[in-house]
């Protein structure tokens, strides 16, 4: 592949990326020029006043404190959901039992644990933990289940006819057969246990963006909640995207 058909790709990519921004904030200000400010505040307005609240003091201790509570649970879920997935996709029976219980507890609306939660854990850190963990835990456990269970038999007879040994096998055949799977799942895991945290927020703390965004809803406050929903909607998207790139390569290359 030719060193200009590269850039030339590159390039097409990064104008596509501009024209679909160009026409994000087009829609939104011809929204709002039919809404008007009681729905929505204009692109640039709210683009001023969220670069406005990130140089606050108090909004940096609300923000710092819902990065911690994701973090905490992000490194939970992913944990528990490596080791609840690659268990049951090495043991089938188990997997049988257990993956209809998790899919129903994973299409269940997670509002329905809220008191649950509350009881057990309090309001606090704690409670936005165990949100974030309850979102994100289940579809990385089940896509690590899957990426086991669908890996090609053949290559696991041709591991026994060349007699490698357990270890060579994991290393060469399963661990690059399971990998993006894996992290397709840890992906999804991302955007879910950033919900259930925001969530907990809203209900279960005093502190955080989703309180922040739970408050500017009852007080009607459409400038904040527009700067919030803009600055949560660019840390997700700037991460996934991220994200997406190295899970693009990791299947190209399986």
């Amino acid at each position: 592949m030719s060193v200009p058909f590269i850039l030339q790709t590159r390039f097409n990519r990064y104008f596509d990326f501009v024209i679909l921004i160009a026409v994000i904030l087009a829609a939104w200000q011809v929204l709002y020029l039919l809404v008007g400010t009681a729905a929505l505040t204009p692109p640039v307005a709210t683009l001023t006043y969220a670069l406005k609240l990130l140089v606050e003091p108090d909004f940096q201790l609300h923000m710092r404190a819902s990065l911690d509570a994701f973090y905490q649970a992000l490194l939970i879920a992913y944990a528990l959901g490596l080791v609840l997935g690659l268990t049951l996709g090495f043991y089938r029976f188990a997997s049988e039992v257990i993956e209809p219980l998790l899919s129903a507890l994973y299409s269940l609306p997670k509002l329905t644990l809220y008191p649950i939660v509350l009881l057990t854990f309090g309001l606090g850190t704690s409670a936005k933990v165990a949100f974030g963990v309850i979102h994100g835990l289940i579809p990385v456990a089940l896509f690590c289940m899957n990426a086991v269970q669908t890996i090609n038999q053949s290559h696991l007879r041709t591991a026994r006819a060349l007699r490698l040994s357990g270890f060579e096998t994991i290393r060469t055949i399963v661990t690059p057969a399971i990998v993006p799977e894996i992290f397709t799942g840890l992906r999804v895991g991302f955007s879910l246990t950033l919900l259930g945290v925001l969530t907990g927020e809203m209900f279960a703390s005093q502190r955080g963006l989703g309180f922040l965004l739970i408050n500017a809803i009852n007080m009607n406050d459409v400038k904040l909640i527009m700067a919030l929903i803009l600055i949560l909607f660019f840390f997700a998207t700037c991460v996934n995207g991220m994200m997406l790139s190295v899970d693009k390569k990791l299947h190209k290359r399986s």
